[in-house]
């Protein structure tokens, strides 16, 4: 099957194109390479999928807007529109390009015409969405719409895209179950994903779309987001700053492994009957309170952390925790890593990738 995959330089993009395209599927991977985080890491994450990325291309500085520093950083700028071909699987290529520009958009899906849409790219941060609303309108909903005009006009059969545990806002009932009333998001990026929720399934209703939202509840692992609590926690941890630990503590979230996430997005995606318009939570099944969290990194990191004890930030919550059996019904889905291993497993990749940024 040939597979579009937005946020294709992402964490969860690029560990579903990976995937995937080790399954045999043909998958072309997009993204902007923006600047919200560190664009260096994507293009690691690129390389480690095996594209080659050209020393002679020119570099750019950017400034991220997100993670432990938020320094210029330098990096070599991919060209847009080019297409890239991985020399781990020949079936696996990438192009440079914005979800929000419709007119590559459409030039893309009329050249490689792909039979089924996987939909990470989005801007992400609830806590970015409160001093940078616009932007999320540009790639979360104009983006988003242009994607589902696309599948609508050039024939892609099924669509499979990223919603969020955010959706469910100050929800005091746990586990959250897809019946909840999510009427209330608390940030503009929940209000955002679940917009896309509502614009799918007008969709779906209309033109017969097969659609699927994914809402995620958190998403750790090796190759992981640095604006969220694993990585911002173990960079802090390591370089001997303080952790920033909100609600002084008294937090709690669903941590799911990325390797049980990427289970359930292609035992979705490849479901012979995905079914119109569904809406389903992927998590692992289990709140997890964010001080054990800690002491798991501390554990495995082999060093103490410095914690400062903050207020609860605007837009945030305190527990989430997914109720999973609607996904475990229809498509089998059953996460198998424990936070303790899975912990252990992301533990040894950031030391070793911080051990190869001290070499280089």
């Amino acid at each position: 099957m040939k597979i579009l995959i937005t946020g294709g330089a992402g964490f969860i993009g690029n560990a579903v194109a990976t995937r995937l395209a080790s399954d045999g599927h043909e998958v072309i991977a997009i993204d902007n390479i923006n600047a919200y985080y560190d664009p260096a890491l994507k293009i690691q994450r690129l390389r480690n999928a095996g594209f080659s990325i050209d020393p002679n291309w020119p570099t750019t500085t950017a400034t991220p807007c997100s993670g432990s520093s938020r320094l210029p950083v330098e990096h070599i700028d991919i060209p847009w529109g080019i297409t890239l071909r991985s020399s781990r699987w020949k079936n696996l290529s990438f192009v440079r390009l914005d979800i929000s520009n419709i007119n590559s958009l459409s030039s893309l899906f009329d050249g490689e015409k792909p039979r089924a849409v996987v939909n990470m790219a989005a801007q992400a941060g609830v806590r970015y969405s409160i001093e940078n609303p616009l932007t999320y309108g540009q790639t979360n909903l104009m983006g988003f719409l242009n994607i589902l005009e696309c599948c609508r006009l050039h024939g892609a059969e099924r669509l499979v895209y990223a919603s969020s545990s955010s959706v469910y806002g100050s929800n005091s009932k746990i586990p959250f179950s897809e019946t909840d009333n999510v009427d209330n998001p608390v940030s503009l990026y929940a209000a955002t994903k679940k917009s896309n929720e509502l614009m799918a399934s007008v969709y779906s209703s209309l033109y017969g779309l097969s659609t699927t939202g994914l809402r995620f509840f958190t998403v750790y692992g090796p190759w992981g987001r640095p604006d969220m609590a694993p990585m911002l926690f173990s960079d802090a941890i390591l370089g001997d700053r303080a952790i920033k630990v909100f609600n002084n503590g008294d937090l709690s979230r669903d941590f799911t492994y990325i390797d049980d996430i990427v289970e359930g997005v292609v035992r979705v995606l490849t479901a012979k009957s995905p079914g119109n318009n569904r809406i389903y939570n992927i998590g692992r099944g289990k709140s997890e309170r964010l001080m054990d969290f800690i002491s798991l990194l501390e554990s495995n990191l082999g060093r103490k952390a410095t914690l400062e004890f903050l207020p609860m930030q605007p837009g945030d919550v305190k527990d989430t925790w997914a109720d999973t059996s609607l996904l475990s019904r229809d498509f089998g889905y059953s996460p198998s890593i424990s936070l303790d291993e899975g912990i252990a497993r992301f533990a040894k990749w950031i030391l070793e990738y911080k051990h190869r940024q001290t070499e280089s």
